[in-house]
This record gives structure tokens, sequence and C-alpha cells, in this order.
């Protein structure tokens, strides 16, 4: 078993020739927010990771062995609810607003330009639904925004979403409103336009649509 106590993030510094020779590990959302975990990495070596208090571990994250292996990590595909606007009935901003009530509850987001991510949550999936958001149940890499993350201890993560997250997720007042907190079954007037919901969506291909008015 190799004993791994350090960490660089997105293996800055080192040479790429060797990243690209090094063994891989795959670890979803759960085990990457663990500072201590065991694994295995893609050539069947166990792995008994200890790293500092608080780390978090990204997909691209190189963990260093005692003995000086490399194992670079990538982020597993899981569950997850994929949020996106519906074209036909709602706003390119109403996924703004979904990102500021689930910041508002804490709840992990990953952001997208076009969509959000985040783990299945039944309650969480119809309050968005009645946000007339398209909601949808896929396998994918999750990578959710952590402005209130630890530092890193080897350097901050190179993560461009971060300033994101602390202006469109992270706001902790929750004004407790649903502008659209109805059911999806019969007709009202959204917008200036008066519609029926009774309506399907066609869905990206590997999602499970499951968006109903």
């Amino acid at each position: 078993m190799l004993t791994v106590n350090k960490l660089i993030a997105q293996g800055r510094g080192l040479a790429t020739v060797l990243t690209r020779r090094a063994a891989t590990v795959e670890l979803g959302w759960e085990i990457r927010q663990r500072s201590r975990f065991e694994a295995a990495d893609s050539t069947g070596r166990r792995l008994d990771v200890a790293l500092p208090r608080g780390s978090v571990v990204r997909g691209g994250d190189v963990l260093v062995a005692e003995d000086g292996t490399l194992v670079v990590v990538k982020a597993a595909p899981q569950p997850v609810m994929v949020v996106r606007h519906c074209t036909e009935h709602g706003m390119p901003g109403d996924l703004l607003r979904a990102a500021y009530h689930l910041g508002s509850r804490h709840v992990a987001v990953q952001l997208r330009p076009d969509h959000l991510q985040l783990e299945p949550d039944p309650a969480l999936g119809a309050m968005l639904r009645r946000m007339h958001l398209i909601v949808s149940e896929e396998q994918a890499a999750f990578e959710p925004e952590s402005g209130d993350e630890p530092a890193h201890p080897h350097g901050a993560h190179e993560n461009h979403h971060h300033d994101h997250a602390r202006h469109h997720a992270h706001d902790h007042h929750d004004h407790g409103h649903d502008h659209h907190d109805h059911a999806h079954h019969h007709g009202h007037a959204h917008q200036g336009r008066d519609h029926g919901h009774d309506h399907g969506h066609d869905h990206p291909s590997g999602g499970t649509p499951d968006h109903k008015h």
C-alpha cells in the first residue's frame, strides 16, 4: 500500500510528461471532500491517503506518495441533477435565480454557462421545477463551487468558477420566496403570456427527462 500525504493542486510545477505517465485514481465528490481515505489507482495499487485536515481534492490534482509516486486524480462520474432553463416558458436569468436560492440553502452547486449541477435531492428538484426549470438526472463528474472552501494546503486551486460562486451561489440571505411557487399542471399567466403547462420537452441525450408541468 502506498502512503500519500501530499497533494499538488492541478499538478502545478510538474513536467507534463510525468503526469501523463502517472497512474490515475477516479474518486467521487463524497470521497474528495475527505482528508483521509483509501482507494485503488488504475494499476491496482492501494492508496492510504492522509492529507492535512480540511483538504479538498479536485479533478486534475496530483497525489504524491511517500516514495515519490505520482497519482493523478480524476473526478468520477456520479448521479447528478442537471438543471437547465426552459426555452419555451422560462428566461435565461432563471438559472441565476436558481443558483441564488440553492446558495441560500448552502447547497453544493456546480455552475456552467448553460446549466447547473447538484447532487440528487427530490425536494430541491421539485422547487426547481416550480421555477420553470428543466431538471434531469444524469451521470457526470461533479466539481461544485466552494467559496467557503478552506485555502488549499499546497496552493490555491485554479478554478475560475470560484468567484462566480461567491457572487451567484453563496448569498446567505434567503428571502424565502419563489416567484413561481405553484404547480405546473394548471394554466396561468407568465411574463405577460397566457399559456397552459401541459407540454413536454426534448432533453439532451443521456439525461432522464423529468420536467413535469
